[in-house]
């Protein structure tokens, strides 16, 4: 797995556990670290998939 995409799921862990403790003092500010969230996995998502497919393409060049 690429170095970022693990960043980006480390940050989309960190983001759950901030928005849980923003929720349970009752603070509006998880929204912020909901939406976040959502970005970050799709960054990692997206650095997945890109190796995936690197990976594929190389094979096929060969």
């Amino acid at each position: 797995m690429p170095r970022l995409a693990l960043y980006a799921f480390a940050v989309c862990v960190l983001a759950v556990a901030a928005a849980v403790v923003s929720f349970a003092r009752g603070s509006w500010l998880g929204v912020v670290w909901i939406l976040l969230l959502g970005v970050s996995s799709n960054i990692a998502w997206y650095y997945v998939r890109k190796a995936k497919n690197d990976k594929a393409a190389a094979a096929a060049g060969r």
